[in-house]
């Protein structure tokens, strides 16, 4: 049983960085925004507040999440935390907490907009064009 595992759905707040190991194996980092709201009881207002989560994914997840996922779009990470400590330029002991990801995915809330990154071009395709969602189409709504 893992005693660190964690979900975390939210918004990618910056395009992820893709970089690769001295021996080859992929790396992606990028940040999730989650919002959590509540009424508060003595105001019976509605209240929001955003917490931060750095997410790293490694090897095939790393290039496939790469693949998809940029600035903005809805994601659902899961994972552990993990703790990790080094040693500053300067000597300080420095630490962080970040998530490693077993799996992402993409919310489906706003999948008629949804656009997907392909050959690295952010939202065309190699031709391209953009990238839509076959339910994007204008189609009559259902009178029933």
């Amino acid at each position: 049983m893992n005693n660190s595992a964690i979900t975390c759905v939210g918004n990618v707040t910056a395009d992820p960085k893709l970089e690769y190991t001295n021996n080859g194996a992929a790396k992606l980092r990028f940040s999730v925004a989650c919002n959590r709201s509540w009424k508060n009881a003595k105001t019976d207002e509605w209240e929001e507040e955003t917490s931060f989560f750095n997410v790293v994914c490694w090897r095939y997840q790393a290039d496939v999440t790469a693949e998809v996922i940029e600035k903005g779009v809805g994601v659902i990470v899961v994972g552990r935390l993990e703790q990790r400590s080094w040693e500053d330029n300067e000597g300080n002991k420095r630490s962080t907490v970040e998530v490693v990801a077993d799996n992402v995915a993409i919310q489906c809330r706003n999948i008629e907009e949804f656009t997907r990154k392909r050959g690295g071009k952010g939202g065309e395709s190699s031709n391209g064009q953009k990238a839509v969602s076959p339910r994007a189409k204008n189609e009559p709504e259902d009178p029933f």
